[in-house]
Formats: structure tokens, C-alpha cells, sequence
């Protein structure tokens, strides 16, 4: 579940290896390239990832392009 932090949303993803990992912030740049929205992405710990999502031009605030992001964000994690 994506979480609210003042003016970001936040969400962790695991993964099983550092593979599977690194394919979904592959992914998730292809999609913010796409979107021309791009997150902050965190890998960490070899199988973890970390997404914070604001919209920079909106004065770092949560807006609908950061919504739109989070769902096809969601469609692309394989729990």
C-alpha cells in the first residue's frame, strides 16, 4: 500500500533476488520515461526497492500524475 509522507507517496517492494529487483526498476524507468514523470528509486539490500513519488513542477506536491504513476506502478509488481 502506498503511504502519504508530507508531500510524497511511498511505497517498499520486495523481491526474491537482486534480479527480479533490478527488472522492476527497469520497468518502472521505462514507464516514468513514458509518462515523463519520474520517481525517486531506491534499491537497497540487494532485493528491495523503494519508490517516492511528487510532482516536482507542482511545488512537490501529490498530484494526479503521481496517482496515475503509483497504479501502473502496482500493475507491474509481482507480489
Amino acid at each position: 500500500m502506498w503511504k502519504t509522507e508530507g508531500d510524497r507517496l511511498v511505497k517498499g517492494f520486495d523481491f526474491q533476488n537482486f534480479a527480479e529487483a533490478l527488472n522492476f526498476v527497469n520497468k518502472v524507468g521505462e514507464i516514468a520515461e513514458s509518462k515523463n514523470h519520474h520517481p525517486n528509486i531506491l534499491m537497497h539490500d540487494y532485493k528491495h526497492v523503494n519508490i517516492t513519488l511528487t510532482t516536482h513542477d507542482k511545488g512537490n506536491t501529490i498530484s494526479e500524475k503521481d496517482i496515475e504513476m503509483s497504479l501502473l506502478i502496482d500493475a507491474i509488481y509481482i507480489d
